[in-house]
């Protein structure tokens, strides 16, 4: 497969960044929310892994600067703990 082509991901609230490149995060994951907006979701789980904390750094500082995000905090221990963190979207003004 192209490294240029791409890839369709489910849009249904749960983002597993796993399977992402770390230089595609940034772009990913403002699209993605986007994505959920559009679709009625507002309630949404990325899961970064716990790791060494770099990719969740990086996800932390694009939700910071994202204009849709209402807030976000780590996910409880059942929904993957300091690996995962759970994102509510501002609903669309209509």
């Amino acid at each position: 497969m192209d490294e240029h082509t791409p890839i369709e991901y489910p849009i249904n609230g749960i983002l597993d960044l796993h399977s992402f490149r770390p230089n595609e995060i940034k772009d990913l994951i403002p699209e993605y929310l986007s994505a959920c907006r559009e679709r009625g979701i507002f309630q949404i789980r990325i899961i970064h892994g716990k790791g060494s904390g770099t990719l969740r750094r990086t996800v932390l500082a694009i939700l910071q600067r994202s204009p849709e995000v209402s807030s976000f905090q780590s996910a409880g221990e059942e929904a993957g703990g300091w690996g995962a963190t759970l994102v509510t979207l501002k609903t669309l003004s209509r």
